[in-house]
């Protein structure tokens, strides 16, 4: 079973082809980085436009690379929500195109649940298993049960982790992403010189909130009256990496305390999505788990970045299990994999 994966949700065109013995046949991604950093930040319609010129040419190299051609795939998967609608449009209309030309199956992936299943992908993890998904637009703890089936225990009632990384490397001068130039500089900060707030630590549900951390470095920023040395950057990037990760490993433990009374046979702590890829927080993540008796898994670091491959790997679960899609299936630029969960918990909570 060959089945070709397309992901066009934000800043990268990736194209992948994966099989179902976990073969990955071809990946290709292509970054919009230097297109969005004079900006310090991603522009839907510079995104949209760059896979628009791209796409056609990556699924090419793609087929090439996996030596193959149409006839031989058995499904098209492309991430159809949730994400910036321009480049969800681009995605899903090219691979219901390629479908429609070829009489294959189309299968709309939700990239939430490209990122939840990479690890079946990487470490054939077994369901069900509790899930910290954290990156640039997203920040929630799901428990796994099954392809299609999650329970959200919590979310950002603001902001996700990534933006706090992002908004605070611009803040600080470092350039973007924030989350890869926050790590960098922090390696060489004190973590205590710049006291900041560790939002919503210790409370009964495992919620998150990144807005005042936010805030709390920009003070900390004025109070330096904004001109900052190269010491004062490091230390405030090693304090606001300290305070997201602390953040992190609270709201995981709680979550995981939450998980173990409703799934008893619970072994395993997933991290995914972008923020995934900073060791503090893989660090801070497999002591939490430890500490649990539970496995910390997180996917190679490539593959916590926006791929084509967890969206192929995520159509090949879908596909064995008879979940199509048909061509009517429209994009959609919100899309929560638990649909069950409250849209609001408190005020301006994401679903």
């Amino acid at each position: 079973m060959l089945v070709l994966g397309i992901e066009t949700s934000c800043d990268e065109t990736a194209v992948a082809i994966v099989d179902e013995r976990r073969r990955i046949h071809a990946d290709v991604v292509l970054s919009q980085l230097a297109e969005h950093r004079p900006y310090g930040g991603i522009v839907p319609e510079i995104a949209a436009r760059s896979h628009l010129v791209h796409l056609d040419r990556l699924i090419g190299q793609a087929m090439a690379q996996a030596g193959i051609g149409y006839a031989e795939l058995d499904g098209i998967a492309a991430t159809a929500g949730p994400g910036l609608i321009g480049g969800l449009l681009v995605g899903v209309m090219t691979g219901k195109a390629i479908a429609a030309a070829h009489g294959r199956p189309f299968i709309a992936v939700n990239h939430l649940e490209g990122h939840a299943l990479t690890v079946r992908l990487t470490d054939a993890v077994a369901f069900p298993y509790l899930l910290l998904l954290v990156s640039g637009g997203h920040c929630q703890l799901l428990v796994v049960e099954e392809v299609g089936r999650y329970r959200r225990l919590g979310t950002t009632v603001d902001d996700a982790a990534g933006e706090a990384f992002d908004k605070g490397a611009k803040l600080l001068g470092l350039g973007y992403p924030g989350g890869p130039a926050i790590e960098r500089a922090a390696a060489g900060g004190d973590t205590c010189r710049f006291p900041l707030p560790r939002p919503m630590l210790g409370r009964a549900e495992p919620h998150f909130s990144f807005s005042g951390l936010k805030t709390a470095l920009r003070h900390r920023v004025a109070e330096l009256g904004g001109n900052l040395s190269e010491h004062d950057r490091r230390d405030l990037a090693a304090a606001l990496q300290a305070a997201i990760v602390d953040c992190l490993a609270d709201r995981t433990a709680v979550a995981i305390e939450l998980a173990r009374g409703r799934y008893p046979g619970l072994a395993t702590l997933v991290a995914a999505g972008g923020v995934a890829a900073n060791q503090q927080v893989r660090r801070r993540l497999a002591a939490t788990a430890e500490a649990a008796g539970l496995r910390l898994v997180v996917p190679p670091a490539r593959l916590c970045t926006d791929n084509g491959t967890m969206i192929a790997w995520a159509g090949v679960e879908r596909l064995q299990r008879g979940l199509t899609d048909g061509l009517d299936f429209a994009a959609r630029p919100r899309w929560p994999l638990d649909p069950t969960a409250p849209k609001a918990i408190g005020a301006g909570v994401k679903a």
